[in-house]
């Protein structure tokens, strides 16, 4: 009776009001449909006319709050929230006008960041496993989703840009373009707790960590003053011109491909010598050259047949990282920007003839993956009706490598610079309650480990110091296994095992995705799974439920003659997965390692090997794509690492 009693204050005070706009703005994220945060203070800030009367009332309470806003039009109302419920309705008014807030829901509020694997969609480019079955069963009206737009800021500013009118409810229409990872989180956080999620998603693929950190943070860092100061002047554009101009010239003047402008490794008389073969769609860095980034020209000889004469051809290549010119014969018939665009290009009829042709497209690819890869049924020519795979065979060549080009300058508008992405997207809510971060980055710092050890805990304090709250749960998926490369040619171990460390900082939490990578896959398909481990760091260390949420992790080791043994935390049933233990190396003092023999003894793991008499490190996992098998009676994974006695 009396919540009804509370709707009917509300209503009776929005039809007291005219229901046109009212001359209020406020944050994109309040919106119908919002979750706000439970048993926790909301700042809503906004903007009337100068000396107007703002008040707000909510239909879960008696109160009304209000506030006349200054000078300049500014007003501040702090809202308290109850316990998780709803829906409710909010009725903001000013100036004989109101605003209302239909289907409000109180629940937990997780802000979801990152680079591509957390922003990759179920949908779209991403396509994760059994993604059609997935989006069909979406039906989740007590999670609602917020995305936020790419934007780029070199100062904070409290604006942000969402997509889709603010606030949605989770539903097969509206999860498909949306991120995998945090949908996944919330399904099984909701299905647990029957708490109300509210996902905010402010992620950017292929971005570095150091974007997304405040000024304050990173101008404590002496790698980044000179990119800072160049983020924070407003006169810098011209000189990125001229930059970024002779940087391009030098690009094509270094690409074997042209020769005098002219693109001559498209011809259809180009030679075969130097090409190699690979296997398309697949990343070459995976596949081919670890940890390359430049300029790669692909090739493959096409038959086309009689009937085909005469007809528009229609060439899909599926998703390139980064950028492409493709061509037919040598004549250019299209070019892409961006990862996360998938190509099809046109043929015209008069160029469609019967008999040998040849398809060349020339790949730049700037960092992290690169390559033409995605989804093998979109790898394909169409023409007359008929659709011929193109996957298979291709010869590739390498035009230029980037370590023989001086660094590529970077824009002020391009978002990885310091700052620029915590300005525009993240800042805009550090006023707005949240309950916790879930995060997956680190691919784009991968070949800067060692800063990583200390980038990514500043970032963590600093976004706890900015929301202030010094606890903010901060919980991140670790690097899933991707690409070749072991040892010393890798660096993703020395990128995880900087995660790995980052759980000293308290009210952390890291979900081991080793297990669930792909060889040829940055973007792996199983986000089910990574968004499943997250929850279960969520469920355990934010709302104490009795779940096992992490396999085991090193802790220490000493030696016992050719002998290293070693504890982990969370040993409880400590096990191989199948068979014997594998993945487990170990060196001398001259840094030379060798796979070892594992033995499980009394909870602990023994390593040995015949070629190292008197062992002082030990690794595991430790390669781009390694196949480790410890784990507990959880059936996690370990985390990989690396340890020396000390």
């Amino acid at each position: 009776m009396m919540i009804r009693v509370k709707l009917a204050l509300v209503c009776l005070l929005f039809c007291s009001y005219t229901a046109s706009q009212a001359k209020v703005t406020l944050p994109a994220f309040f919106s119908s449909n919002m979750v706000l945060q439970q048993k926790a203070q909301i700042n809503m800030k906004g903007k009337a006319n100068p000396g107007d009367l703002v008040m707000l009332a909510c239909s879960w309470d008696e109160k009304k709050y209000a506030q006349r806003a200054d000078k300049a039009g500014n007003f501040k109302l702090k809202i308290k929230t109850p316990a998780y419920g709803g829906p409710y309705i909010m009725v903001l008014s000013a100036a004989g006008k109101a605003i209302k807030f239909d289907n409000v829901l109180i629940g937990d509020v997780w802000l979801c960041s990152g680079q591509s694997n957390m922003e990759m969609p179920l949908a779209g480019w991403g396509k994760v496993a059994n993604y059609e079955s997935e989006i069909a069963a979406a039906n989740y009206p007590n999670i609602r989703l917020l995305q936020v737009n790419h934007t780029t800021a070199n100062f904070p500013t409290d604006d942000v840009s969402v997509q889709n009118g603010g606030w949605n409810v989770c539903s097969p229409a509206s999860v498909p373009e949306f991120s995998s990872t945090a949908y996944f989180f919330a399904r099984e956080v909701y299905k647990q707790t029957g708490i109300p999620i509210g996902l905010i998603h402010s992620s950017w693929g292929g971005t570095v960590a150091e974007a997304w950190t405040s000024a304050k943070t990173i101008s404590q860092f002496t790698d980044f003053k000179t990119s800072l100061a160049q983020v924070q002047q407003t006169n810098g554009e011209e000189d990125y011109l001229k930059q970024i101009t002779a940087w391009n010239e030098a690009l094509r003047f270094h690409d074997k491909g042209f020769r005098s402008g002219r693109a001559i490794w498209a011809g259809k008389d180009i030679a075969d010598a130097g090409w190699k073969e690979m296997t398309l769609p697949a990343f070459f860095d995976a596949k081919e050259s670890p940890g390359f980034d430049g300029v790669v020209w692909f090739k493959k000889k096409i038959e086309i047949p009689q009937n085909w004469k005469g007809n528009e051809l229609t060439l899909s290549l599926g998703t390139i990282d980064d950028n492409d010119i493709t061509f037919f014969d040598g004549e250019e018939i299209g070019r892409t920007e961006g990862y996360d665009r998938e190509r099809k290009y046109q043929v015209s009829k008069e160029m469609v003839s019967p008999g040998e042709h040849f398809i060349t497209v020339r790949v730049f690819d700037g960092g992290g993956g690169g390559g033409i890869y995605g989804e093998a049924a979109n790898f394909y020519m169409e023409c007359a009706g008929e659709k011929v795979s193109l996957n298979g065979t291709w010869r590739c060549k390498i035009a230029v490598d980037f370590k023989d080009l001086k660094p590529m300058p970077q824009a002020n508008s391009g978002a990885n610079r310091p700052t620029v992405l915590y300005n525009a997207m993240i800042h805009p809510f550090i006023t707005f309650a949240i309950k916790g971060v879930i995060w997956y980055q680190g691919e784009a710092n991968a070949s800067r480990a060692s800063q990583y050890e200390t980038l990514f805990p500043a970032l963590i304090q600093d976004w706890r110091t900015q929301f202030k709250n010094p606890e903010l749960p901060f919980y991140f998926a670790q690097l899933a296994g991707y690409g070749r490369g072991e040892g010393d040619e890798a660096s993703w171990p020395m990128l995880r095992n900087a995660q790995l460390k980052t759980l000293a900082l308290p009210y952390t939490g890291m979900a081991v995705t080793i297990d669930i990578g792909e060889e040829g896959d940055i973007h792996p398909k199983n986000k089910q799974d990574v968004g499943k481990r997250l929850a279960l760091i969520a469920l355990a260390k934010t709302y104490h439920k009795p779940v096992d949420y992490s396999g085991p992790v090193y802790q220490t080791m000493v030696r016992q003659k050719n002998e290293l043994i070693l504890t982990f935390g969370f040993d409880k049933g400590i096990q191989a997965k199948s068979g014997g233990l594998d993945g487990f190396f170990v060196a001398g003092d001259d840094d030379v390692f060798y796979p070892a023999k594992a033995l499980i003894k009394n909870g602990g793991v023994h390593l040995h090997s015949d070629k190292v008499a008197e062992p002082v490190k030990a690794r595991y996992s430790w390669s781009n794509y390694p196949r480790g098998n410890l784990t507990n009676s959880s059936g996690l994974p370990a985390s990989p690492f690396a340890a020396r006695i000390r």
